[in-house]
């Protein structure tokens, strides 16, 4: 029985006698030898066994000892091609012809079969078991692109044979079911890679439907797929289009640029969509996470597509980030309205901190601690004309402002917007104060507050070196301010019931005016502890300063008062009704104050 091995090279040097035929023996009609038949018959019989499921072997069908198949199908095709060419199908030799198109056709089938089932099933490593090795704790997720990357996840077996059936097909005629295998199953991978890092296909309208909760929780498998993507998946995508279709770059890189455009731009499609979903300030850190993924992963493009494509993506993906910027800033400056519409009319108990002081600050101090450098660019780059509506700086700003803007010509409008919401809190808080109808409170309100928003700004760098060192001293000169009217509100009223005058009368004492001004010292006293000691200081040093100054000043007072007049009481019950407290006590009375806990003095005092 002859085989296909010898064959073959009765074919090829038949092939290579028709290539050049001579004009007399066209035209008195080319000879066909037998043994193309029974080289037909020997190639039906070769396609029969590799199509029978026995001889199959999952992920590598086509063996290194059976490549004279290959060999044989590039044959059958060229047989086809040369005697198409010569003779008409209805000539003579019109049904061996069809045979051999027929033939080819079932060698293609098979081809096509063996290229798809190599690209499905023949990955060593499948996207999941990678994201796994990616999702450990302290992986980063972008090193293996520093490395020699495993993706898409093909042995060189596995490359050479899908390289060889390329080749094949597209020098056979069936270049569009070549790449329409490729193309189907490739999307497939990758929609799979994707799905599987948390991120899937999401329409604008669905994106403008769903709730923030929702939403939120998209953002960070968007993320990750567009770094992978950006800087492992499409490089690998590229290498294998390369690889396999090596000997046709031109087709290699319009399979790559058709496959991966599209999935690149329904990455850009999503960022879009969240750019005009509904605005409000929690979405401000989320809106900058996606920015800055699409700004650090930009140069990605110019290194993996060609160039149009890449042209066309870079300017895509810009136009993403402007819109994602343009929201961020609208988003941060919102934070102005927030502040505006928070209109209640109830104080706050004990003068404590405000909650919009500690939100304000909070998001404006992870604003800055995370974010500055970030927000810096988008106002810069992304800034449209000042709003009409911001907030108009008080007149003892503009003193600051014009120092700042001498000393940093490129002045940052992310400052200048971070300055007019500090403003802005500023202005609330003040209306807030006037809430309470007791003048003290109002300024332990004050303090309390601006000692909160100084304390931020001092426990993060990057705030305070936006905010400077002119704002803080400002502030710091404010709550002394506060703390001087706050003891003249309250402790140098009391101190005037220890005043002398009225007291000495002729050179005497004058007895009940004494006993007036004790007992009136010990109700106010009294009353201030009751009161006191139910508002709220919750800064330890704020406090402990508010203590040591109000001991400073009343209790030296109190002692020499005492001292002085005490002995002019009869001793005994006159002498207890009329003075209740030592100095000792009234320091320890002032340690009980601003823990917003009522306390009993007569508890103490037994």
């Amino acid at each position: 029985m002859l085989l296909i091995e010898t064959a073959l090279e009765d074919i090829e040097r038949f092939l290579s006698n028709i290539s050049t035929p001579k004009e007399e023996e066209v035209e008195a009609g080319l000879e066909i030898p037998e043994f193309i038949e029974k080289y037909l018959d020997l190639f039906q019989e070769k396609i029969s066994k590799h199509e029978s499921p026995e001889t199959k072997v999952k992920g590598c069908q086509l063996a290194e000892d059976d490549a004279s198949f290959l060999k044989a199908v590039d044959q059958i095709s060229k047989l086809y091609k040369n005697l198409s060419s010569l003779f008409k199908l209805d000539s003579n030799h019109g049904s061996l012809i069809n045979r051999i198109g027929r033939i080819q056709q079932q060698a293609m089938s098979y081809l096509e079969d063996e290229f798809r089932s190599l690209l499905e099933e023949s990955r060593t490593v499948e996207p999941d078991q990678k994201q796994e090795v990616a999702d450990q704790p302290g992986q980063d997720p972008l090193a293996e692109s520093n490395e020699e990357s495993n993706f898409p996840g093909y042995s060189q077996e596995v490359l050479a044979n899908l390289n060889k059936i390329a080749k094949n097909m597209i020098s056979g005629g069936y270049e569009s079911e070549c790449c329409e295998v490729y193309m189907i199953t490739r999307r497939y991978v990758i929609e799979e890679t994707l799905n599987k890092l948390g991120f899937e296909k999401i329409s604008i309208d669905e994106v403008q439907k769903m709730q923030w909760e929702a939403l939120e929780r998209e953002i960070p498998p968007w993320i990750k797929a567009f770094k992978l993507c950006a800087n492992v998946y499409f490089s690998g995508e590229r290498k294998l289009a390369e690889t396999i279709f090596s000997s046709y770059p031109s087709l290699s890189d319009s399979l790559f640029s058709n496959l991966t455009r599209g999935v690149f731009i329904q990455l850009l499609n999503f960022a879009e969509a969240v750019a005009i979903s509904k605005r409000s300030t929690e979405k401000l850190f989320k809106f900058l996470d996606m920015y800055e993924t699409l700004r650090d992963n930009l140069s990605a493009i110019d290194s993996v597509f060609p160039e149009e494509c890449a042209k066309e993506l870079r300017a895509e993906t810009t136009t993403a980030r402007c819109r994602i910027g343009e929201t961020a800033i609208c988003i941060f400056c919102d934070l102005e309205n927030s502040i505006k519409s928070d209109t209640g009319k109830t104080p706050v108990p004990g003068g404590a901190v405000h909650p919009l002081t500690r939100y304000t600050m909070n998001y404006l101090k992870y604003a800055c601690d995370e974010y500055k450098d970030t927000l810096e660019q988008v106002f810069k780059e992304h800034s449209k004309i000042e709003r009409a509506d911001s907030t108009s700086r008080p007149r003892d700003y503009e003193g600051d402002s014009q120092n700042y803007n001498n000393d940093e010509e490129n002045h940052s409008s992310f400052l200048g917007q971070l300055m007019r919401i500090m403003d802005l809190l500023d202005s609330a808080l003040e209306t807030k104060s006037k809430l309470y109808k007791d003048v003290a409170l109002s300024c332990i309100f004050m303090m309390n507050n601006g000692r909160y928003m100084l304390q931020k700004i001092k426990g993060s760098a990057e705030i305070h070196q936006a905010m400077r060192d002119t704002w803080c001293r400002r502030r710091s000169s404010d709550l002394r301010n506060y703390h001087q009217s706050y003891k003249r509100e309250t402790w140098m009223k009391l101190l005037g019931c220890l005043n002398l005058e009225g007291l000495n009368v002729n050179g005497k004492v004058v007895k009940p005016v004494l006993k007036e001004r004790f007992k009136s010292f010990n109700a106010m006293f009294e009353e201030i502890h009751k009161t006191q000691s139910l508002w709220v200081v919750y800064d330890k040093q704020l406090q402990s300063e508010l203590r040591v100054s109000i001991s400073a000043i009343v209790t030296p007072a109190y002692r020499s008062f005492l001292g002085r007049f005490s002995g002019y009481l009869d001793p005994g019950r006159q002498t207890e009704k009329y003075i209740k407290f030592q100095p000792e006590d009234i320091e320890i009375y002032i340690d009980e104050l601003f823990d917003g806990n009522p306390v009993s003095m007569a508890r103490r005092k037994t």
